[in-house]
């Protein structure tokens, strides 16, 4: 009943909501010209400007694909079952028999685990096999005139502005993701500029090829703070007596983190949590403010700090539990 009346609310939605998109195609023009003249006082060359932005369109179907996210309306057991499942694995298993020797090397020169690479990968673009082709430039020019994070895209747009100028990346090979994603792990132009590096030293920085994506992919995780083989996540039966306080249900901030020593009077189960006992963990119950009529208390996971640093590479409760998810199982039969 519950999956019915999300649906109907989504079908509504997107009546009122298409009815809105061909006023908002007239006003994008207006807003492209404005942006031109804030890219060029930023710094971009007007010739970069120009030649780069000639053609970039209002797509609708972005404004509907970022209405409309997988999780922003599957249960956590729906979405982590379908982007951990026998097939992702055995495409996983697939992809490292035949790399085998250069993802070790990444992995032992990153020490960071090649598990981890190989879920990131996989649930990013199926290991390469959907890169996405939607126009990258279109996509983060119509997110950017959009108002529901208007900042956030019109930084990425102007930072892959700057990477074209400075024939970093060049232009004419950029489709992705709707997001405005690129490459085998879906960096953002903002990730690019910090994380990516031309690993096979050709010059170029090819993401959509193994040596420099799964460089680029190492680096970044490894920057922001990776633990070698340190857990991600358990999951947890909690008792009705827990505070609310202890809920974390947004993948914004993560709080109240505690020892679990601490949280283990609110189990509801005699799991032996002795190798986790001194390590500090947040609990989350991904279900209760997306899924309606979800259960204040299940499903629930102990999430510890490696957990966290995947929420950095993709701000969702559901999307890191997939990852770690995919990554154990990957570990289990490499």
């Amino acid at each position: 009943m519950a999956k019915i009346l999300i649906k109907i609310i989504f079908i509504l939605y997107f009546i009122s909501l298409k009815s809105s998109l061909f006023a908002q195609e007239n006003n994008f023009e207006v807003w492209l010209k404005d942006f031109k003249l804030k890219a060029i006082a930023q710094g971009i060359s007007k010739e970069t400007v120009n030649e780069t932005l000639i053609d970039v369109k209002f797509l609708p179907k972005v404004i509907e694909y970022d209405r409309y996210q997988p999780e922003f309306y599957e249960d956590t057991k729906t979405y982590i079952k379908k982007r951990s499942s026998f097939d992702k694995v055995k495409k996983g298993l697939a992809l490292y028999k035949k790399e085998k020797k250069f993802i070790n090397k990444i992995e032992d020169n990153f020490l960071v685990e090649k598990e981890l690479l190989l879920a990131l990968m996989g649930i990013e673009t199926n290991f390469g096999n959907y890169l996405g082709k939607m126009d990258i430039l279109s996509s983060l020019a119509t997110l950017s005139f959009d108002k529901r994070r208007s900042e956030f895209f019109t930084h990425e747009l102007l930072t892959l502005l700057k990477l074209i100028d400075n024939d970093v990346i060049e232009k004419d090979i950029l489709y992705g993701s709707w997001a405005g994603a690129f490459g085998n792990f879906q960096f953002m132009p903002s990730t690019i500029k910090n994380y990516a590096i031309d690993y096979n030293k050709n010059s170029n920085i090819e993401l959509k090829n193994i040596e420099d994506s799964f460089a680029s992919a190492a680096n970044y995780i490894k920057k922001i703070g990776w633990k070698l083989n340190q857990p991600c996540f358990v999951k947890i039966k909690l008792n009705k007596n827990i505070p609310k306080k202890y809920l974390n249900t947004s993948a914004k901030k993560l709080t109240h983190k505690k020892k679990v020593k601490f949280f283990k009077k609110y189990f509801s189960t005699s799991i032996d949590y002795s190798n986790y006992e001194n390590l500090t963990a947040a609990i989350i119950t991904p279900d209760k403010d997306i899924i309606p009529g979800a259960n204040n208390l299940k499903p629930a996971f102990l999430v510890f700090d490696n957990y966290e640093l995947i929420l950095k590479w993709n701000r969702s409760l559901r999307f890191a539990l997939a990852v770690c998810t995919l990554k154990d199982k990957l570990k289990n039969e490499i």
